[in-house]
C-alpha cells in the first residue's frame, strides 16, 4: 500500500501541488466544510483509522460524500484509487491549507465571563491557536488573572503588543455600546480578522474580515426550531 501511496502522491504532484485552488474564490461555506473535515479526520486518527472512503467518512459523520469530494477537489487530487484517503495526508494537507501549519496568535479584548472563558478555552491554545493577551479598560479588572493564569491587560498596551507578536486575529467580547470603538482600536493597532461575539453590527474596514457570533440569535433559532418539533410545548 505504501508503494501504491508513493506512487499516486508522485504523480499528484507533476500535476500540481495540493493547496493550490482551482479557479478563482473559495466560498465561505466550503472552508467552514473544511474545517469540519479536519475534525472528523482527528476522530480517526485518535481511533487509529489509516484510510478512509469519502463514503465511509460520511457515513460515519453524517455528511455527503459528493460534497466532501467536491470540496476536496478545489485545493487538488487527495484520493488514492481503491484506497481512499490516507487519514494523516488527508489532515496535514487541511491542516496546510486552513493556514494552522504556523501558530496564530489572537487576543480577547473584555474580560467579563466570556472573556476570562474565552481566555481559559483549550482550544485556543493548541493545534494552531494561542492567546496572545486579555484586555480590559477597566481598572479593577486590569492586573488580574483567569483561573487558568491569563493576565488581563490594560488597552493602552494592546498596540504594542499586536505589533511586537505580530497579532493578526481579535476576539471581541465587550458590551453592544462599546464594539465599535474598540472595533477600530484593534484595527488601528492591526488586527486584521476579528471574531465579534458583541451583539452589534459593526461598521467594518476595507481589508478586514469581521465574523460574527451572536449567542441570541442562535438560541432563538433553536426555539423556533424547538416549537415546531413534533411534540414540542
Amino acid at each position: 500500500m505504501a508503494h501504491i501511496v508513493k506512487s499516486q502522491t508522485r504523480r499528484r504532484r507533476k500535476r500540481g501541488e495540493p493547496g493550490r485552488t482551482r479557479g478563482s474564490a473559495i466560498s465561505d461555506l466550503t472552508a467552514q466544510r473544511l474545517s469540519i473535515y479536519l475534525r472528523c479526520l482527528d476522530e480517526l486518527r485518535r481511533a487509529g483509522v489509516e484510510t478512509v472512503s469519502s463514503q465511509a467518512l460520511a457515513r460515519q459523520f453524517q455528511l455527503h460524500p459528493a460534497q466532501i469530494r467536491k470540496d476536496l477537489a478545489c485545493f487538488g487530487e487527495f484520493g488514492v484509487r481503491g484506497v481512499g484517503y490516507v487519514v494523516a495526508d488527508l489532515r496535514r494537507n487541511l491542516v496546510r491549507i486552513l493556514g494552522l501549519n504556523r501558530d496564530r496568535k489572537v487576543i480577547i479584548v473584555g474580560a467579563g465571563n466570556l472573556g476570562r472563558a474565552l481566555a481559559d478555552y483549550g482550544g485556543f491554545n493548541q493545534e494552531g491557536f494561542s492567546v496572545a493577551g486579555l484586555f480590559d479598560s477597566d481598572a479593577r479588572k486590569i492586573g488580574r488573572a483567569t483561573r487558568g493564569g491569563v493576565p488581563v491587560r490594560a488597552m493602552r498596551s494592546l498596540p504594542a503588543l499586536v505589533r511586537r507578536m505580530r497579532v493578526g486575529l481579535a476576539v471581541l467580547a465587550v458590551p453592544a455600546t462599546a464594539a465599535q470603538k474598540v472595533f477600530d482600536q484593534v484595527v488601528e493597532a492591526g488586527v486584521r480578522a476579528v471574531l465579534n461575539f458583541a451583539p452589534a453590527r459593526l461598521r467594518g474596514r476595507r481589508g478586514v474580515i469581521i465574523k460574527a457570533v451572536d449567542l441570541k440569535i442562535q438560541l432563538e433559532n433553536l426555539v423556533f426550531h424547538l416549537i415546531r418539533s413534533r411534540g414540542a410545548v
